[in-house]
């Protein structure tokens, strides 16, 4: 009879203790999910989220949502995630944008590499060098060439680290001094550039493509190791004699803490999304590379901590800092 009970308690506290681990998963979720953005609208990360979002409302049947909280770099709305209840409900999409911060900045005010748990990639997006049609340059080497003419007296805006860094590395491979002026977001940089009140701009290639097919931007070299599938006539920096590296990517992230069902249970219904043939079709159109869409949490985890690390490195060599921008940007995210 003891034995008996003894077997049953076990049975009983093993059932409770499922029961335990899978509820998070079972109720998940119990109100509107909201995807922060830590850029305006119009960037890759807002385009992404907004896609992702709606499509993920309807399998949930709950309400998702875009937030944008831009400033600092995306520091802002990151941030705010980071100190958000782990629960699922409030997740970031962001991209290179939070391995860059924390090797630009002195601070921040979260630790980038334990503060989130990665969930998977949406996608990822070359960076195209385009200049306002006035500009007296029809290539990258004549950009150069009227850098070096002008030395300090040219400017190019962007709108995150990712181009920043990017703008930077060239910049040291070709030996020129071009001022950076920084915006809240792609959408600003780009039309600062198409309004004339920048030369140059250093953005991802999707947000900027009907600018350039309308005219309104020349491009004039892109970051892909090949040509890119939407701009085949403008030539790659490998192919002006560059080593110039650049590109963003774009994610979901949950903060730390959030249980793992949870997680499991969004990175399925997410890459269900991701995957679908709707989906792959809608990202190839508009341009993006779709090669890493869809990771697993692991294998987004090994990705993200290895650029980390690669990243890390090229803005230490290159002695990259954004102290001229924010004496402490921490301060504007708390």
């Amino acid at each position: 009879m003891k034995i008996a009970c003894k077997v049953f308690g076990l049975i009983l506290a093993f059932g409770l203790a499922l029961a335990s681990r899978e509820s998070p998963a079972q109720s998940y979720p119990s109100r509107p999910i909201k995807f922060v953005v830590g850029y305006t609208p119009g960037g890759s990360n807002d385009i992404l989220g907004r896609m992702v979002a709606q499509k993920l409302s309807e399998r949930l049947g709950q309400s998702v949502f875009v937030e944008n909280k831009p400033g600092a770099d995306s520091i802002i709305g990151t941030d705010y995630v980071a100190k958000s209840a782990p629960d699922g409900h409030t997740l970031l999409v962001s991209s290179a944008a939070m391995i860059l911060n924390a090797a630009l900045y002195d601070h921040v005010p979260y630790d980038t590499g334990k503060d989130f748990i990665p969930i998977t990639m949406f996608a990822s997006d070359p960076l195209v060098f385009a200049v306002n049609p006035s500009v007296p340059a029809a290539t990258i080497r004549e950009l150069i060439s009227l850098a070096k003419t002008k030395p300090g007296q040219m400017f190019y805006s962007s709108g995150a680290p990712a181009f920043h860094v990017s703008a930077e590395l060239f910049k040291s491979r070709a030996g020129v001094n071009i001022v950076h002026v920084p915006y809240k977001g792609s959408g600003p940089a780009i039309t600062a550039a198409v309004a004339g009140e920048v030369p140059m701009v250093v953005v991802s290639i999707v947000p900027v493509i009907a600018q350039l097919r309308a005219g309104k931007l020349r491009p004039l070299v892109v970051t892909s190791a090949k040509r890119d599938s939407l701009l085949p006539d403008v030539p790659t920096m490998s192919e002006a004699g560059l080593d110039v590296q650049g590109g963003i990517w774009v994610g979901l992230f949950a903060p730390a803490g959030t249980p793992r069902a949870v997680v499991d249970k969004l990175y399925s219904e997410v890459s269900i999304i991701l995957k679908s043939d709707s989906t792959q079709k809608g990202l190839a159109t508009l341009g993006y590379d779709t090669s890493g869409t869809g990771m697993s949490p692991a294998e987004f985890n090994t990705f993200f901590r290895t650029n980390l690390g690669k990243w890390t490195k090229v803005i230490a060599d290159l002695n990259i800092s954004r102290k001229q921008l924010a004496k402490d940007p921490g301060k504007a995210a708390r």
